[in-house]
């Protein structure tokens, strides 16, 4: 049996340590093998929000690979998805079509909510996730 604790690490890859130091929160939490990755969402290189559901879909998508890779980690070992949209209806063909470009295969549980507003006023989409490290690669 294993007596070593667990360490918490707050995983902030540049340039999101301003949401730490502003909001107080991270972008992912890594225990062990576990990774939860906080809400991400499409904002641009400026950190402007871009204005369709398939631009922001795919940025945020990019953004999760981002943390996931600070944490040691990729898509491919992403065990659950929670994704919050505000025009839920709307936007699933969009958005779920670009989620099988970036989940092609063994597919993760999801959960889709829908929301009345994130945010910023101008997002609608919102990819949240936990993730085992190295689970994606057997």
């Amino acid at each position: 049996m294993n007596t070593t604790p667990l360490k918490r690490l707050a995983i902030n890859p540049p340039p999101t340590q301003l949401f730490y130091d502003q909001f107080h929160y991270s972008q992912a939490t890594r225990v062990g093998d576990l990774i939860w990755v906080s809400g991400q969402v499409g904002i641009n290189s400026e950190m402007k929000p871009e204005s369709d559901v398939a631009t922001q879909t795919h940025l945020a998508f990019q953004s999760l690979a981002k943390v996931l890779q600070a944490a040691g980690a990729g898509l491919e070992d992403v065990v659950e998805l929670t994704t919050f949209h505000t025009r839920l209806r709307a936007d699933m063909p969009v958005f779920a079509s670009i989620k099988d470009e970036y989940f092609p295969s063994r597919y993760p549980s999801w959960t889709a909510v829908g929301i009345t507003e994130l945010a910023l006023p101008e997002l609608v989409v919102e990819i949240r996730a936990v993730a085992v490290a190295g689970s994606g690669s057997a």
